[in-house]
């Protein structure tokens, strides 16, 4: 893409144009290694090196990252009443206006992709895509063979007259309360709770290790976050 170098720098948080101004006239910005002093210069962000303050920085048009959602938090950009996933972005994130692709309920905790990468987040939620999405679940009651079996066949959700698509539920431990994997491909509101309600169960902890062939990365604890690996991003963006 070609950009003056202001306009990149400052559309990557690096500062206003003004100041931008002042720091390529004190010799602060290097284009090939070369001290660039008129602010306005065009340059080539897909083939020019540019170093800002001694860092080589890159225009980047879209951000991609993983977090690891702790309770009580909401996946929106903003909320009038609690803190939204966007208050935990540094300012340098926040910066490319990110938003969370779906959204996980304020007391599940997991796996949350955020972008401003609109194509992207709609692919993933769109309901012909049929993404799935893996949750660990711990239940009150007993799961038995027979849930496996209602929810490979699709539940109907309490309260809608709408049946699930078939949806993979494996049993790690039963007993009272009961732990288990489910793996949905779409995305109902309260999906996961609502079908343990279908078979006459309540979720007590839900957490969301996959969407799509993207892990959660576990060594991330909650309420932190990473940017996508380039190898996550070709798996992501085939």
């Amino acid at each position: 893409m070609k950009l003056r170098i202001d306009k990149m720098l400052s559309n990557i948080g690096l500062g206003s144009r003004k100041e931008i101004k002042q720091d390529a006239k004190q010799g602060h910005i290097k284009i090939n290694d070369i001290i660039e002093k008129d602010s306005s210069r065009i340059i080539d962000t897909d083939k020019d090196e540019i170093r800002y303050k001694g860092e080589t920085v890159k225009y980047v048009k879209y951000i991609y990252l993983m977090m690891n959602k702790p309770k009580g938090v909401v996946s929106a950009t903003e909320d009038n009443y609690d803190r939204t996933v966007i208050d935990l972005l540094k300012d340098e994130d926040k910066f490319y206006n990110p938003f969370p692709v779906g959204r996980l309920d304020k007391d599940t905790e997991g796996l949350l992709l955020l972008t401003n990468d609109g194509q992207l987040a709609h692919d993933l939620l769109s309901p012909k895509k049929h993404v799935d999405k893996t949750y660990y679940a711990e239940v009150e009651e007993e799961v038995t063979e027979e849930d496996v079996k209602a929810f490979a066949e699709g539940v109907l959700l309490t309260n809608e007259n709408y049946k699930t698509l078939p949806a993979g539920l494996e049993i790690i431990e039963s007993g009272y309360p009961s732990s288990c994997y489910v793996t949905i491909k779409e995305g109902k509101f309260h999906q996961v709770k609502r079908m343990f309600n279908a078979v006459n169960n309540e979720v007590i902890y839900l957490k969301r290790l996959s969407m799509g062939l993207i892990k959660l990365d576990e060594k991330l604890k909650l309420g932190e976050y990473r940017h996508l690996t380039e190898e996550e991003l070709k798996l992501l963006i085939p």
